[in-house]
């Protein structure tokens, strides 16, 4: 099962010269609105969106608190962000015969405790529980059973499958694929011909296959930090702004029982080109 939880105010957005959009309701969406958007953009395309700053540490109070309900019910969670996780209730504390019955209970506390409207999706594995938990939001549930995989998965646009980003997608539409079940139809051979190693995943997506496990505490895979400068910064003067960020990372990283490989630098110039 997936859930993901969020606010039922308006528009979540930080706004200044340079901001960008952190998160945007749905009634902003349907000006296009989006996600990393620049802020003024985004309010040339909704002239009336509300701007809020945000407030990571009020987000963070709340996500811990919507994991507690999760932690009611199982121990097996896998937090993907502040207001997204994967659980596995094969087994829950609750006793409650279903998964649907679980994420019902699971929704309506988030309700009542935090105000905060959540989604699920219950399905036989993460993959297809990611896609169900999409299907309904802001404030929905659905529910892929094990017999309903096909009819659901195969008219769906290959892009709606994770990894599948731009470039996959128009490499796959180059060779006809446009809908999962083109995709079935293609064997594993040519498959790993055309992508190597995600050629694999590919052909195992396309059967709604996945065996990944919900792994509880998994260590994060990158730390970072950055900013954004109201004014250009000339490249001798970025010093200062580089070591503030390195000791934020470096902190961070003392948390984690791993040692880190790779350093990488990211940087925009003042023509929007992004440097690494």
């Amino acid at each position: 099962m997936r859930t993901s939880f969020g606010p039922k105010d308006p528009n979540i957005l930080q706004r200044g010269n340079r901001s960008v959009v952190c998160a945007a309701s749905y009634e902003a969406r349907r000006f296009g609105v989006r996600s990393a958007m620049p802020a003024v953009r985004a309010e040339r395309l909704c002239p009336d969106a509300v701007f809020v700053p945000p407030d990571f540490t009020r987000y963070r109070t709340v996500s811990r608190l919507a994991r507690e309900i999760f932690k009611r019910h199982t121990n097996l969670v896998e937090p993907l962000s502040l207001d997204e996780a994967y659980l596995d209730v094969t087994e829950n504390k609750t006793g409650l015969p279903t998964a649907t019955r679980v994420a019902s209970a699971i929704r309506e506390q988030i309700r009542q405790e935090l105000s905060l409207t959540a989604s699920a999706g219950v399905a036989p594995n993460k993959f297809l529980a990611k896609l169900a938990s999409d299907w309904r939001k802001p404030d929905g549930l659905f529910v892929i059973q094990p017999e309903e995989v096909d009819t659901f998965l195969l008219p769906l646009p290959v892009g709606r499958l994770p990894g599948v980003g731009k470039v996959t997608e128009e490499k796959l539409e180059k060779l006809g694929i446009k809908t999962v079940s083109n995709l079935r139809g293609l064997d594993l051979p040519m498959l790993e011909g055309q992508f190597g190693r995600y050629g694999v995943r590919l052909y195992e997506l396309s059967r709604g296959i996945d065996n990944s496990q919900v792994v509880p505490n998994r260590p994060p895979k990158s730390i970072s930090a950055e900013d954004t400068f109201e004014h250009d910064v000339p490249l001798s003067e970025t010093e200062p702004m580089i070591r503030s960020l390195t000791e934020k990372v470096w902190s961070a990283s003392r948390k984690e029982s791993r040692i880190p490989r790779t350093v990488v630098l990211k940087l925009k110039t003042s023509d929007f080109n992004i440097l690494t």
